[in-house]
């Protein structure tokens, strides 16, 4: 079976998703949680990852992860494996526990990504129309709405709002944030969001053309067609 590329570069953002084998639940209660947000800060220790944007759901995750140094590979490789191991010794299972290869898709800053990341339990029919978004509690929005203090050391914040065109991260600046996210979240999701669904990057052309020019002489003869 061929493999999908991996393109690594220093200063990479990446949309990572990864689902349940057999689309079974990787999350069964909020201590699972708990595991899963532990190992992720123990891997942002190891690798320097910058966390843009997190969504933990029943039967998959989101990640929106911004690397300074080129090892994406390696911390999804660490991460998945320390979650599975403490899953299975906590429910006294062995085995899979995700399906196969995450998806890591590359994206043009974080505003995309972080959106379809945040808007992810409204999407899912998890939250009633009369429901803040932020009421939504193993997603990275909430913690937008914090002051720094209260957020994980990981969590980066000002790239995302600064593309929201939010001036500060003061009190103002995070309750202009919800709204605007509240205002988006009104919106019918239409088709910007389909590339991160099928797609292999999510930007404009021009960055598109970018990651062909450095991705072309990388890529053979296993990889897909479509890659290819």
């Amino acid at each position: 079976m061929p493999r999908k590329l991996r393109l690594e570069y220093a200063g990479a953002i990446y949309h990572v998703l990864n689902r349940g084998n057999r689309r079974q639940n990787i999350f069964r209660d909020d201590a699972d949680r708990k595991l899963f947000m532990t190992a992720l800060t123990e891997a942002c220790g190891k690798t320097q990852w910058q966390i843009h944007a997190y969504c933990l759901m029943r039967n998959h995750f989101h990640l929106v992860i911004e690397t300074p140094q080129a090892n994406l590979v390696a911390g999804m490789k660490w991460l998945l494996g320390v979650y599975t191991k403490r899953f299975n010794i906590r429910h006294k299972q062995c085995g899979h526990l995700f399906a196969g290869r995450y998806k890591a898709l590359i994206v043009d800053g974080s505003s995309d990504g972080c959106d379809y990341v945040h808007l992810n339990p409204v999407r899912a029919k998890r939250l009633p129309a009369k429901i803040p978004l932020r009421s939504f509690p193993w997603s990275s929005y909430g913690a937008y709405l914090k002051a720094p203090a209260q957020r994980p050391a990981w969590l980066r914040v000002d790239r995302l709002l600064g593309e929201k065109r939010i001036p500060q991260d003061s009190r103002a600046g995070r309750e202009e944030f919800e709204r605007q996210r509240e205002r988006r979240r009104r919106e019918e999701l239409g088709p910007e969001f389909k590339p991160v669904e099928r797609g292999w990057c999510l930007g404009s052309e021009a960055f598109r053309a970018e990651l062909l020019a450095a991705t072309v002489e990388r890529v053979g003869a296993s990889h897909y067609g479509a890659e290819r």
